[in-house]
């Protein structure tokens, strides 16, 4: 049986460069994936929180460098010599063996990029030697979504949805909302079916309403621990 193998031909435009926001909690971990020919026995791991942008960077990586993204073990590691591969959550790779010769493989030909949201020293490795490697890994850590990030993916989140907010949501959003993507993905699905429901447009007023509904919930959560 062939590997799995997933081109990114196919995936979202939001995907692209274009479409990152590069921000002080990013732009040191592009760079360094960036400089892929320099990674020490060519593999990188990329670690960060979720929506952090693991995955838009290795999209544009992949896209840009002719790389596939490996979806399972392959049966046999060598005829992928020489590849661009990417393993997403390889802290849950489920063959430590094939991790072990693909990072040994890209010591002499290609490149692997892995990405997690746990550093390397937290996987799980059931061979000592694959332990040594995940432990020499160079590291790209992206940070939390600053506001770039995440006034950029709130904006993504609107549109995906052809949703254009009154100009003051989205600021008014960023100081007020829990900052994390998932919150920033649930607050605009809120809105949107606040919106739907109401038959209103998304402004500053209709924000405040659900931020406040928010609240109440957390306040009742809170009461009851």
């Amino acid at each position: 049986m062939n590997p799995q193998l997933r081109l990114p031909l196919g995936r979202a435009p939001d995907f692209s460069r274009e479409r990152f926001a590069r921000s002080p909690a990013n732009a040191a971990a592009q760079t360094q994936v960036d400089a892929w020919r320099a990674w020490p026995g060519g593999a990188l791991a990329l670690i960060g929180p979720e929506g952090s942008g693991k995955s838009h960077l290795a999209q544009i990586w992949a896209a840009e460098n002719d790389g596939a993204f490996l979806d399972s073990p392959p049966d046999d590691v060598a005829q992928l010599a020489g590849r661009r591969l990417v393993i997403e959550n390889a802290g849950a790779w489920p063959d430590a063996a094939s991790l072990f010769h693909l990072l040994n493989m890209t010591q002499s030909s290609g490149a692997l990029l892995l990405t997690s949201r746990q550093a390397p020293a937290g996987w799980p490795a059931a061979l000592p030697d694959l332990r040594s490697r995940l432990n020499a890994l160079l590291v790209a850590e992206l940070a939390e979504p600053d506001d770039i990030v995440l006034g950029a993916v709130l904006k993504t989140l609107f549109a995906d949805r052809h949703i254009r907010p009154a100009k003051e949501v989205i600021p008014y959003l960023l100081y007020r909302m829990e900052r994390s993507i998932p919150a920033a993905r649930a607050m605009v699905e809120r809105l949107d079916d606040a919106a739907s429901s109401q038959r209103r447009e998304i402004n500053r007023a209709l924000a405040i309403e659900v931020l406040e509904v928010d609240n109440v919930i957390n306040d009742l959560f809170h009461d009851q621990d």
